[in-house]
């Protein structure tokens, strides 16, 4: 009897543990079968809507970037362009510039040779003692640096008989006459000279200034 009540037992632990083995395989089977409809679903959504391409609009919106890329490209071109052209005028001007004014200090220290020429051929004509030919010599030089001068586009200033004109004449001292009228370059000390429209060098003068003002204002000599 007790053999079999043993038998019994063991009997019914085994039932229990296939009863929990099939507990466990109907769990997992129905995980997966929610799993499975799950992903089906999904599926089933994905495939009733499916993306639709528009390849009408993706040429459209290339084409509108590479417009507008080229537009871009055009205006940079046409600033470029710009700013080379200004430089060739620039650089034009900046060279002309030079070529016009590059002898500038040389003739500048020639004024001073010529400066002197004029001063001994005035000292000298006239006198009868002095030697002609080396009279005739001085301004045979003095005419060939005139030449010079002129080839490089230097010219003297007007000055005796012209208005004063602070721009290009230097006043040194001022003479009383009525003789002129007042402001008027009545003498010239130094020669002034212009190469091409610049000032080489300012004509130095002396400016009529009014005797008849001067009276006005001196009560001293009314009185008289």
């Amino acid at each position: 009897m007790s053999e079999k009540k043993e038998i019994k037992i063991q009997t019914e632990s085994e039932n229990e543990e296939e009863k929990a083995v099939s507990g466990n395989n109907s769990t997992s089977s129905a995980d997966a079968a929610q799993k499975f409809e799950s992903g089906l679903d999904r599926k089933i959504e994905s495939d009733a809507e499916p993306k639709v391409e528009d390849p009408l609009g993706d040429l459209e919106d290339r084409l509108k970037a590479t417009e507008q890329e080229a537009r871009e490209n055009y205006d940079r071109l046409l600033r470029v362009s710009a700013e080379f052209e200004n430089y060739k005028k620039r650089a034009s001007r900046e060279m002309e510039e030079f070529r016009k004014y590059s002898n500038q200090s040389l003739i500048k220290e020639l004024l001073s040779v010529v400066d002197n020429l004029e001063l001994a051929m005035s000292s000298t004509s006239g006198h009868e003692a002095i030697d002609q030919g080396l009279l005739q010599g001085l301004e045979m030089t003095h005419r060939e640096i005139l030449k010079v001068f002129e080839k490089f586009a230097v010219k003297p200033i007007s000055a005796s008989g012209e208005p004063f004109d602070p721009t290009y004449h230097e006043a040194v001292m001022q003479e009383e006459t009525d003789e002129v009228p007042e402001n008027t370059v009545v003498n010239e000390m130094q020669k002034g000279y212009l190469i091409h429209d610049r000032l080489l060098r300012p004509s130095m003068v002396v400016v009529a200034k009014s005797k008849t003002k001067k009276n006005d204002a001196d009560p001293q000599t009314n009185a008289d």
